[in-house]
């Protein structure tokens, strides 16, 4: 087990150096909507692990509508939401994610 945490880390901590800033922005964007109830104000990590599976996969998106159904599928993947939203709760998480996905690609030229 210690060394799968490990593991799940060394990976992040990965993603974030790829990333950047992007990372966190998309981090406190969720951290900030709390579409699932986990914010306490003191945990503005909490929804690192999503991060890291939705910033590899907006490499695919082509519209905010893509970005909503990421979200969505990576919230399901992770919270069993799938009952309690639809890629359209997403809406306003994801036009912020595509403003920030955008601004991140346009720095990488």
């Amino acid at each position: 087990m210690g060394s799968d945490q490990a593991s799940i880390r060394s990976e992040r901590a990965a993603l974030k150096l790829k990333y950047g800033v992007l990372f966190e922005n998309v981090s406190a964007i969720l951290f900030k909507a709390d579409l699932v109830g986990i914010n306490f104000e003191s945990n503005t990590d909490e929804y690192d692990p999503e991060v890291g599976t939705i910033l590899p996969r907006l490499g695919q998106a082509k519209s905010v509508r893509d970005v909503a159904l990421i979200v969505h599928e990576e919230f399901c993947r992770w919270f069993g939401v799938e009952e309690s939203f639809t890629s359209g709760d997403y809406q306003d998480v994801a036009e912020q994610i595509w403003k920030e996905w955008n601004s991140f690609n346009q720095r990488q030229v």
